[in-house]
């Protein structure tokens, strides 16, 4: 039963990114948490605090403002106090020269207590090279930014 609900929420929070409100995703994150997308690309990286992971969502929107995220699989184990979850996910979207981003990701989280403490996301970073450069040429700098960090967060912060 637990893993059921843990999967209804999984793919609600899917949902509701879908629908913009990524802000209830960063919500249920640790008050200490990592978060790693493998890769070296504008959205690769690891971030710590909620306000990077704010940075990072802002930016895939700005990035791929259509983006569609559709659950295929999610596995679960493990109970309240140490939840381990895979997912399959597929991530598209149209890119700004008419040409479609599809791909699909997995994502391994740790929940303890119903909050995120790690998530680790991995991308076919070939495909998603391609996106990146396709809207890098159609005139989005950003596309080809350095990873957004902590760092980024607390300029953001101070400044």
């Amino acid at each position: 039963m637990y893993h059921r609900i843990v999967a209804a929420k999984l793919r609600k929070a899917f949902s509701q990114i879908d629908s913009g409100d990524w802000q209830s995703m960063v919500d249920t994150l640790a008050p200490e948490f990592t978060y790693i997308f493998y890769g070296e690309h504008a959205l690769s990286g690891e971030r710590h605090t909620r306000e990077a992971m704010s940075l990072w969502w802002q930016r895939v929107f700005r990035l791929i403002p259509d983006a569609r995220f559709e659950p295929l699989e999610i596995i679960i184990s493990g109970g309240p106090w140490l939840t381990k979850v895979a997912t399959r996910v597929r991530i598209g979207g149209p890119l700004p020269d008419g040409t479609r981003y599809d791909n699909v990701m997995t994502q391994f989280l740790y929940l303890k207590w119903g909050r995120i403490t790690e998530i680790h996301t991995l991308e076919d970073t070939v495909v998603l090279q391609r996106a990146l450069d396709a809207i890098a040429a159609a005139g989005n700098a950003e596309a080809h930014a350095a990873p957004i960090t902590d760092a980024d967060a607390r300029a953001v912060r101070q400044g």
